[in-house]
């Protein structure tokens, strides 16, 4: 059994900064990084580095930025068999501004990511038959990743949906019918539901009301005030775990991530989200987005620790 990712693949131009720049101003920046991004590179990164044997399907472009997502894919050990290469194609980027206390502002050119379509799926279909886990976000046209996941619900999987990019339209019943596991930040839920959690006790009400529309599980991240679980039989709130945050971009990748593999690995639910919660914490103490995300050792030397 395997965690299988059907999502996006970029290459993040990400510039630090004292505070992030107000409409019309140039500000000068401190550091600078180019590396490996995309929420479906960042999850599946990931769980590989928590130890997970991951298979990828998504798609780059035939151009130097496809070429450099591939090298930094391959030093993770992740198989690259699944990853098409358009020829015509350009390899999606994401333009980020990073600010004090690691709060962040992202631009998103999407590329090849957005001609990922059924074909894609059929080339993955063994990954999705043997997946116990599938990862999906929304970087990808929506069409291809339910088709992906009515492939491994079919035969027995979970599939895991982050909402983000977060969608101005909502999600449909249907989509959230189609699914096992939500897991919304507060601006996601909120616009979901059409209200946005701003507390706990809010985020607890967002979970329930997500749970009613058809998910089976709805796990609203509240960032640093931590997670509202509703579930079957489980419905409680888990506090964050408190880190010195530099760098917030892709925390809930390293989290989605870290669900995948603890699920995948046996852990009971609520196990799971507290595994998770400490990836998304760890990976805040970085800087970048695959990179930031923690090791199998780190997660477990931090948990020992909290």
């Amino acid at each position: 059994m395997t965690v299988c990712v059907f999502g996006s693949i970029n290459i993040d131009i990400t510039a630090y900064l004292d505070r992030l720049p107000r409409p019309g101003e140039t500000l000068h920046g401190h550091d600078y990084k180019l590396g490996l991004g995309g929420k479906g590179a960042n999850q599946a990164v990931a769980a590989r580095k928590l130890g997970s044997d991951v298979r990828f399907i998504g798609r780059i472009g035939a151009d130097d930025f496809g070429k450099a997502a591939e090298r930094e894919l391959a030093a993770y050990g992740m198989d690259l068999g699944l990853i098409r290469r358009d020829p015509e194609g350009a390899t999606g980027i994401a333009i980020i501004k990073v600010g004090e206390g690691g709060e962040n502002i992202i631009s998103i050119v999407a590329g090849s990511n957005f001609a990922i379509d059924a074909s894609d799926v059929e080339r993955g279909r063994v990954a999705l038959e043997s997946a116990k886990v599938l990862l999906l976000q929304l970087e990808v046209p929506l069409a291809a990743s339910l088709k992906a996941a009515e492939i491994v619900r079919q035969n027995g999987g979970i599939v895991i949906l982050d909402p983000a990019p977060a969608p101005k339209d909502g999600l449909t019943l249907e989509i959230l019918k189609a699914v096992d596991i939500i897991t919304p930040n507060e601006t996601e839920a909120g616009l979901i539901l059409g209200w946005q959690p701003k507390s706990l006790e809010d985020g607890l009400k967002a979970a329930r009301e997500l749970r009613a529309r058809g998910v089976a599980t709805a796990v609203v991240k509240l960032g640093s005030r931590g997670l509202a679980v509703a579930s079957e039989g489980a419905e409680t709130i888990l506090p964050a775990f408190k880190v010195n945050a530099i760098d917030t971009v892709a925390a809930g990748d390293s989290f989605n991530g870290g669900l995948g593999h603890a699920l995948e690995s046996g852990m009971p639910l609520l196990d799971a989200l507290r595994y998770a919660a400490a990836c998304g914490a760890l990976s805040t103490t970085r800087k970048g987005a695959s990179a930031a995300a923690p090791t199998k050792e780190d997660v477990e030397a931090f948990l020992a620790q909290a």
